[in-house]
């Protein structure tokens, strides 16, 4: 028996883009840049991709440029932006409980010179609208917010935050890190007055690697990637084609039953939410309902540590986070469960479950069942 619950760190592809992706390692492997007719399909590949990721999120074919994942996604943004706007300011606001592939470039900038305003949000992930507006000045080119979180899933009101934000200050650009977002949300960058949108291709049964950053027409950006100048000049390099192709059919697929999944998602969260808040002495942190990720559930069991009962569950066949992928492997506690006022305890024995479209209802039964089991005696183990 094996219940992958850590779909928020990665997803299994669908076997159509594996498919497809091997298809064009194997067969229609030519360089896009290229003159002759190998090149021509390859390049056929990459139009009809940028076409189906402009179709999902109703925005130009122009607007897309593809990447090697979110996180170069979100350095470019951020980076891209600095560069272009510094003369105009040089203030960037964001939160306390982003992606460290934020929080490091934002970090990065504040080393070069820029002041940085980072936003702390409630007891449920969310960010303080009033806060945010009284924070943007003339100054402020670039303003960072997630839409949901990554650990606790909290959605934040990015629609409004986009709209205050141009009512206050038209020149800043906004940019959202859509990658725990995109593939379980509606998602129009033009209604939302969002200017970069960063996506990343595994988090939606997707190949690794790939990734894509939305830019509004006229945001003022520079490219950081620098050489042979494919994609207008904005992202050098040779396009992986297998990976765009594969991440566009992916988008197509998720989308094409977005209802239907986010649906099943959230009564699968209910279901886990209502068997978890059963027991003794667990938390479930971040906001319900709406403002709530369909797929992310994330709790502390007080008296295990997150190491521990990850282990313990894998014994079982049950993969689960000890918070976020890219950050587990640090000792330090988790900013985002810092920023809603978490306890020490409640660092130390937090874990993450998060599900995708194939997760059943009986898997959240049989996890159920199995942390009423070995909880109570993992705490008599961590008392002795």
């Amino acid at each position: 028996m094996e219940i992958y619950l850590d779909n928020s760190a990665t997803t299994r592809a669908y076997p159509e883009v594996a498919e497809l992706v091997t298809k064009l390692m194997l067969e229609d492997y030519g360089n896009p840049s290229a003159l002759h007719q190998k090149g021509v399909d390859a390049e056929q590949y990459l139009r009809r991709a940028r076409e189906t990721m402009a179709k999902i999120l109703k925005v130009q074919e122009k607007e897309i440029y593809f990447t090697s994942g979110g996180t170069e996604s979100n350095n470019w943004a951020l980076v891209g932006t600095a560069l272009a706007m510094q003369r105009m300011g040089k203030h960037i606001i964001t939160t306390q409980i982003e992606h460290p592939a934020v929080q490091a470039p934002v970090s990065f900038l504040e080393e070069m010179g820029f002041t940085v305003t980072r936003l702390g949000v409630s007891r449920e992930g969310m960010i303080d609208l009033q806060e945010l507006e009284e924070a943007i000045t003339p100054e402020t080119i670039l303003v960072s917010v997630m839409f949901v979180n990554n650990e606790i899933g909290s959605v934040e009101p990015v629609a409004e935050i986009g709209e205050r934000i141009k009512r206050k200050n038209p020149n800043t650009v906004f940019h959202v890190d859509a990658i725990q977002a995109f593939s379980k949300l509606p998602i129009y960058p033009k209604k939302m007055n969002i200017d970069l949108l960063s996506v990343s291709g595994h988090k939606f049964h997707g190949p690794k690697g790939t990734g894509m950053l939305y830019i509004r027409e006229k945001t003022r950006i520079r490219p950081v990637i620098l050489g042979g100048g494919q994609q207008n000049g904005m992202r050098s390099g040779t396009e992986n084609v297998p990976g765009a192709a594969g991440m566009a059919l992916a988008a197509e697929m998720v989308y094409g039953k977005l209802k239907e999944s986010r649906a099943h998602m959230y009564r699968l969260r209910e279901h886990l939410i209502h068997g978890l808040q059963a027991m003794e002495n667990v938390t479930v942190h971040g906001a319900d309902g709406e403002q709530a990720a369909p797929h992310i559930v994330n709790a502390s069991f007080l008296g295990v540590r997150s190491e521990v009962l990850l282990h313990t569950l894998e014994n079982e066949g049950i993969y689960v986070s000890a918070g976020s992928a890219c950050s587990s492997h640090k000792r330090a506690g988790s900013p985002t469960l810092t920023a809603i006022g978490a306890s020490k305890a409640e660092m130390e024995s937090s874990v993450r479950f998060s599900f995708s479209e194939n997760t059943t209802p009986e898997e959240i039964d049989t996890v159920l069942e199995v942390l009423n089991r070995v909880i109570p005696m993992l705490r008599r183990f961590t008392r002795k």
